[in-house]
This record gives structure tokens, C-alpha cells and sequence, in this order.
């Protein structure tokens, strides 16, 4: 049986920011932003709530019919540079300090973590960038996740567009291998915290012209 897919829209705010906000409670770069766990229970749906926003306006939110996982798209042009994602009248370096001053002013990591994963987006060429993908942890490895990215990389493969991430932990790095990403160069060390991985995959497709998609 396949998974029931919709683009979410403004009235699916909070259902997403719930739902992102439990999935990635445990994850090693939230983890790293919010490094007290009762202070990130109470905290981290704001950063949450932040990226919601911004794809809302700007991008597109994949998500399940019964909202136990979403994707999080950037469509990026070739002339854009991503760090100017949720920049507002000035410098992307703006866009990040706002973002800080509404999710928690006195956390210099709220900021830095969007700083250093800008300065190492690839550009000059188009692609979609999966900027979050989040699955409730009691569906975990009902491959939902795969069927939100795969319907992407689908559209993909037809169109020849690339598509871009950053994994944040192991286990999601595996699994985007699995689906064609490629290590683009080295990960990034988070000062005293864990590595991301920036990923990129080449659109691809079999001698008819199909995608090309490993088995959920």
C-alpha cells in the first residue's frame, strides 16, 4: 500500500511544527543548539516554528495524510545563494540574527547553525534543497520518509534537477545514500558538537527514461 501524500498549507502550521518538534527532540543537532534537554523541550519548537515559516512563504511542505511525517523543499535557482533563506530587507547575515532574536536571544547557536550550513550549500547550479524531514519516532522505519523524498526525487530525475541536504546524523546518511545522494565534500564539524553531512544527488534515470528509485 502506497503513502497518502498532500502539500500541506498555512492552516497545517502548528500540526507541522508538533510534528517536527517531537521528531527531532533527540537528534544530534538539535541536540547541540539546545544542549539542556528540559530547556529544549520547552524551546526547541520555536526554532521549529521558524523553519516552518519560512518554507511556508517560500518553499514547500510535503506531508502524510495523517500527519505523521513532513518534508521540508527549497526549490533553489542557480543565481540564488542559499544563505539568503528567511533574509527579510538585508543581508542573509540579517536573516539569521532574526531568527535568533525570535527563537532565543541568548543562544548564539540558534544563529550559528544556519550561518555554517550556508556557508557550505553548493551554488551555481539549480536544485531542490530537502531542508528537513521530520517522522513521528513511533513510525520510524515504516519508510514514510522515503516515500516523501522519493516523490521528489521522482519529479527530479524527469525534470534533470539535482537535490541537495545536509544529514544529521548517521542513520539518515545512510538511508539518502540509499536513494542516490552522494557525500559533497567534507562534513561539517559543529564547534564541540557532532557532524553534518552535506549530501548532493545527480538526477538519474534508466536507458527509457524513468527514475530510478531502491526499494522502501
Amino acid at each position: 500500500m502506497g503513502v497518502a501524500i498532500r502539500t500541506a498549507g498555512d492552516d497545517d502550521r502548528e500540526l507541522i511544527v508538533r510534528l517536527l518538534d517531537e521528531a527531532f527532540q533527540d537528534d544530534p543537532v538539535s541536540g547541540w543548539v539546545f544542549p539542556e534537554r528540559e530547556y529544549r523541550r520547552t524551546t526547541h519548537h520555536r526554532l521549529m516554528a521558524a523553519f516552518t515559516d519560512v518554507v511556508l512563504a517560500d518553499g514547500r511542505v510535503d506531508i502524510t495524510e495523517d500527519g505523521s511525517a513532513c518534508a521540508l523543499w527549497m526549490s533553489v535557482p542557480a543565481e540564488e545563494d542559499p544563505g539568503d533563506a528567511g533574509a527579510e530587507d538585508g543581508s542573509e547575515e540579517d536573516g539569521f540574527a532574526q531568527t535568533r532574536q525570535e527563537v532565543d536571544p541568548d543562544n548564539e547557536r540558534v544563529e550559528l547553525i544556519g550561518r555554517l550550513t550556508a556557508d557550505i550549500h553548493p551554488s551555481g547550479r539549480a536544485h531542490e534543497y530537502l531542508w528537513m524531514i521530520g517522522v513521528l519516532p513511533g513510525r520510524q522505519g515504516e519508510g514514510l520518509g522515503t516515500a516523501l523524498i522519493g516523490s521528489v526525487l521522482e519529479r527530479c530525475d524527469r525534470e534533470g534537477r539535482a537535490a541537495y541536504l545536509e544529514a544529521s546524523n548517521e542513520r539518515s546518511r545512510l538511508l539518502y545514500e540509499r536513494l542516490g545522494f552522494e557525500a559533497a565534500g567534507e562534513p561539517l564539524a559543529l564547534p564541540e558538537g557532532p557532524l553534518m553531512w552535506p549530501m548532493w544527488r545527480e538526477p538519474r534515470s534508466t536507458p527509457t527514461g524513468s527514475p530510478v528509485l531502491p526499494e522502501a
